[in-house]
């Protein structure tokens, strides 16, 4: 069967390991030893350099690597009215690391004047020759990351207050990015999968939020803000379980939240976790209508270490006896960066997993 739109057979999750180059520039630039726009000729450059090479490997949708970010949500959530960076008492303990203390709080009305990535977007549409695809975290990311003491009580008294705000600026920006020409959206959703462990559950009940309420609250939110996009708008959204220098977070499988996830939120398509145990069974694709994709996410970014390509074709195999081998695509669990450290790879290994995903789809949809 012939496939033309996103999500595409082969496909990725956006980040990209960031180049020496980029990251040495970032540091002067922290350092105040270059320029905003000096560090700006540099971005751009190797934007337009990993284009090229996405478009080189056969890919068909492009990001532009997040590589003008440091983290994969913070810095989209500090371009909404009303939030501010600051700094956690310490960082989200990983297994095995604990991240920086970056964060980004509530302290004023939420918003949208005008988000700077629109501009990135149009970067990445003016310089490739394929589908431009835009990548945002969700909005659980605003709240669900530290609860409340990141929202203020001052400003927020009431959190359904909060969460309508929220949507309404979400909505804005998905509207900002549709009139920017962008067709292909994903937002990228980490929570929701770590609802299904249970040491993070009984977390959430701990500091005072139900994980089932949070769960129906974000399915609302995340329809809220995609309630306005264009009917040619493919929205998909992305599913993990913590990706830190390839460290996690969570461990469990989709049952617990695979009805609301497939039947009660409005996307398209879902990129889900799947490189290892840890993501349980595919027994809960069985809740996925037939009107939208799933994007099986069975070739890891966490090591270099190239998957034998039919222990692949096997696990696609296997998943078709839970949903259609035309409902399925194929990509990484996850980006390559979630934040600009990176994963434990090299660009190398990076890009030879990238081909051997787009080889493997042309081979299993052949």
């Amino acid at each position: 069967m012939k496939h033309t739109l996103p999500p595409f057979r082969a496909d990725h999750v956006g980040s990209l390991l960031r180049p020496t180059r980029l990251k040495e520039a970032r540091a002067k630039r922290a350092k105040g030893e270059i320029t905003a726009d000096e560090l700006k000729k540099v971005e751009d450059d190797e934007i337009k350099r990993a284009i090229s090479k996405q478009e080189e490997i056969g890919l068909k949708s492009i990001t532009d690597g997040e590589f003008r970010r440091s983290w994969w949500n913070l810095d989209f959530l500090a371009g909404f009215d009303g939030t501010e960076w600051t700094k956690l008492a310490e960082g989200i303990q990983f297994k095995g690391i604990t991240t920086r203390r970056d964060a980004v709080n509530v302290s004023g009305k939420l918003g949208l004047t005008r988000h700077p990535m629109v501009e990135h977007f149009r970067f990445l549409k003016s310089h490739t020759k394929q589908t431009p695809k835009m990548t945002i975290p969700a909005p659980s990311a605003l709240y669900t990351r530290s609860g409340r003491e990141m929202v203020s009580e001052a400003v927020y008294p009431s959190l359904d207050e909060f969460f309508g705000d929220l949507g309404k600026a979400y909505r804005k920006a998905v509207q900002a990015f549709a009139d920017a020409g962008c067709r292909y959206l994903q937002l990228d959703e980490v929570y929701i999968a770590l609802w299904c462990d249970p040491a993070h559950r009984a977390m959430l009940k701990e500091r005072g939020d139900d994980p089932d309420q949070l769960l129906a609250a974000d399915a609302e939110l995340m329809n809220e803000a995609i309630a306005a996009a264009p009917d040619d708008m493919t929205i998909t959204m992305h599913l993990c379980r913590g990706n830190n220098q390839s460290k996690y977070l969570g461990s469990g499988g989709y049952e617990p939240v695979a009805d609301v996830l497939f039947n009660t939120i409005d996307v398209d398509a879902y990129f889900m976790e799947y490189d290892s145990d840890r993501a349980g069974g595919f027994e809960p694709l069985r809740f996925v209508p037939k009107n939208k994709k799933v994007v099986l996410g069975l070739v890891t970014t966490k090591s270099g270490r190239l998957e034998p390509r039919d222990e692949i074709k096997r696990r696609v195999e296997a998943a078709t006896k839970f949903i259609d081998i035309n409902q399925i695509c194929l990509s990484p669990q996850c980006g390559f960066a979630s934040t600009e450290e990176g994963n434990l790879l090299n660009e190398e290994e990076q890009w030879a997993k990238l081909r051997m995903v787009v080889e493997l789809a042309d081979e299993i949809w052949a």
